[in-house]
């Protein structure tokens, strides 16, 4: 399932060829926006949260090297054994060898967007080890051998017939039947021996306390909680940001985190993981790979702060009608364009520009992430670094020689309306992407500029 090499706006415009299916895409994920402002609007402390969320993770963003360490020293304590990666590379061998040394070939995994950002499962399965994703959206892409598009419902971009096609493919389903109970029954009497087959599970982390050396795993279906309980070796990945200072911050995030996703009150089993039980390894993988170098980044480490709720994804615009998988990352939509260009400049400089810059992400953003700020920011670092396209910077600088002159900027309106006005092939053809998306509009008569001075001079003979 590897990632799409094509830049955004090629991949949205495949995506948007079947109209149908955008309109229902948009309209599905508004939907969910509806269901998150409801849930907010509900509880008049909605921005007290808020506020109280963004401000503890500043405060573990500004100590992240003491709050890492007594997190270490409580979680061996408890008898966790911690493992630190400095990037995906190096997390994909930790986990490797977890599972060598105890020879098994088979492993369970619940969502983790952090070993999607790694590609844990096409390591794996080069090394001769199978992996089963059990979360109902993970499980769905994973038999279509596509990543997820989105961080909370995997397979938004799928509807039930694409679902049923995929399970009578695959799991031999009755052919035509789109119920989703019997769909989802399905999958749920194929997961179960997986689970009692699994000797070792791999959770993500939602949470990590550093005061107790505990984590906690989100879930809804409850695949996370099977497949730690019932395996003998539990191996939990997260990217260092996942931190909090104390369990009681807990009830912060953890009243924002399913209301901003779902429009829920709280996901439906929040686990605390804090030692194994008895006879059971429990690991834990601590990522860097490039956020030490967000958090270096003064006009960006605000980024670290997101929870993965996907709020930004469900109310953008721009995502909704190009579908996820045109990001080409494993986090896709608003947040993912912010957290991309850390990783790789050249690879995500088109991201930042997949934006109207409406602002509508942050206004959701439950930790208060200035997230159309950040794209813009990140807009003028690509420019400036050069990662933009040369024909986007001659236009620009085009553009900016004709506005910095009043006089050639009057001289290019006037043959401007004259072109669409005289000549409008010139303008209504395939070259002109903007026509391929829009009606032209009618030309004016005359400009803001003449029509402004003819009636400062109405006005004046008036008098």
């Amino acid at each position: 399932m590897k990632e799409n090499t094509i830049d955004h706006s090629h991949a949205a415009a495949i995506f948007n060829k079947d109209v149908e299916r955008v309109n229902w895409h948009d309209q599905t994920l508004w939907f969910v926006r509806s269901k998150r402002d409801k849930s907010a609007h509900a509880i008049p402390e909605w921005e007290a949260l808020r506020d109280t969320a963004s401000k503890i993770k500043f405060n573990v963003l500004s100590n992240m090297h003491h709050y890492l360490q007594e997190f270490e020293a409580k979680a061996k304590e408890n008898g966790i054994i911690v493992h630190w990666a400095a990037d995906g590379a190096e997390h994909n061998k930790i986990v490797h060898s977890i599972i060598a040394k105890h020879g098994v070939t088979q492993m369970v995994k619940s969502k983790s967007m952090l070993t999607e950002e790694c590609h844990l499962n096409d390591y794996l399965a080069d090394n001769g080890i199978e992996v089963i994703d059990s979360d109902l959206g993970e499980f769905i892409v994973q038999l279509r051998k596509e990543p997820p598009s989105h961080i909370v419902l995997p397979a938004i971009h799928l509807k039930k017939e694409d679902v049923s096609n995929t399970f009578h493919e695959h799991l031999h389903t009755e052919k035509g039947n789109n119920d989703p109970q019997y769909l989802t029954e399905a999958a749920r009497q194929e997961l179960r021996n997986t689970f009692l087959t699994r000797k070792i599970a791999l959770t993500g982390v939602n949470f990590a306390v550093a005061e107790t050396g505990e984590f906690v795993v989100c879930t809804n279906e409850g695949n996370a909680d099977m497949g730690a309980h019932l395996a003998d070796v539990h191996i939990a990945c997260m990217g260092f940001e996942k931190l909090v200072p104390e369990r009681k911050h807990l009830g912060v995030f953890l009243r924002l985190l399913a209301r901003s996703a779902t429009g829920q009150p709280i996901t439906t089993f929040s686990s605390h993981f804090k030692k194994p039980r008895e006879g059971q390894e429990m690991h834990i993988v601590i990522v860097d790979n490039g956020r030490s170098t967000q958090l270096g980044r003064e006009e960006f480490r605000n980024s670290l702060k997101c929870i993965r709720c996907g709020a930004c994804m469900n109310t953008c615009p721009v995502y909704r009608r190009s579908g996820g998988h045109s990001y080409h990352n494993a986090v896709a939509g608003p947040i993912g364009s912010i957290l991309a260009p850390n990783l790789d400049m050249k690879k995500n400089a088109d991201l930042p520009f997949a934006s109207t810059l409406c602002g509508s992400c942050t206004n959701v953003c439950p930790v208060k992430i200035d997230i159309h700020d950040q794209l813009y920011k990140w807009r003028q670092v690509l420019v400036k670094e050069g990662y933009t396209p040369s024909s986007k910077t001659m236009a620009m600088k085009g553009m900016s020689a004709v506005l910095a002159n009043p006089t050639v900027f009057k001289i290019a309106g006037k043959a401007g309306r004259f072109v669409i006005k005289n000549m409008p092939f010139m303008v209504n053809n395939s070259m002109n992407a903007w026509y391929n998306q829009r009606e032209m509009p009618a030309p004016p008569e005359e400009s803001f500029r003449e029509w402004y001075a003819k009636r400062a001079k109405e006005s004046k003979d008036k008098k």
